[in-house]
């Protein structure tokens, strides 16, 4: 593997880890205690804060800020200028840090741009956030949610293609298979 590869206007705090072959573009902040894993890309104006953890192959569009709370895990893609939250009622005038809560994206998944995770869910594998979407609920795996607060409104393959509506089917793209199951689909069998 290759060394990380970090923009000379970007900052990257003492104690931050960044796995081999992770570019870390311009105008970043990386803050010590960060874990950001191995083929990971922060775009223009990411900040990653202390106590946050990455996974693999992980993409990060431009003016994201990824909170202490947060994690991603391995190949999930974040949209430009989606926004997560780590408290849910935070006051400038009174302290909250003891109360940042657990926001779990899990593998795979996808958040479309100017969408807003709320604190405390968790986005099942596979799933894909629409841009635009409010998302305070938890989200099942493959599902599709979309609007203000965010609604599952379909289902996705592990490729990124829409399923029929059902969930149950063959993905035309990559010829994965789907069947209802678990919080919502479960998939079968596919390439």
């Amino acid at each position: 593997m290759t060394a990380p590869f970090i923009h000379e206007s970007a900052y990257v705090d003492a104690g931050a880890q960044i796995g081999d072959g992770t570019k870390v573009w311009h105008f970043c902040h990386v803050m010590p205690g960060a874990v950001i894993g191995e083929r990971c890309s922060l775009g223009q104006n990411v900040v990653v804060m202390n106590g946050v953890r990455l996974g693999n192959n992980v993409k990060v569009q431009n003016n994201v800020s990824i909170y202490e709370g947060v994690v991603l895990e391995d190949d999930v893609f974040c949209g430009p200028s989606m926004v997560f939250t780590n408290v849910g009622n935070p006051r400038s005038h009174v302290s909250r840090r003891t109360e940042y809560e657990v926001t779990r994206v899990r593998r795979g998944t996808t958040i479309g741009a100017n969408a807003t995770i709320v604190c405390g869910v968790t986005l099942g594998e596979y799933a894909f956030v629409g841009a635009g979407s409010v998302v305070t609920k938890d989200v099942a795996p493959f599902a599709l949610v979309t609007g203000v607060p965010a609604k599952r409104t379909g289902w996705m393959c592990q490729c990124g293609e829409r399923l029929p509506d059902s969930g149950e089917g063959t993905c035309a793209r990559c010829g994965s298979s789907y069947r209802p199951g678990g919080e919502g689909i479960i998939r079968t069998a596919g390439a």
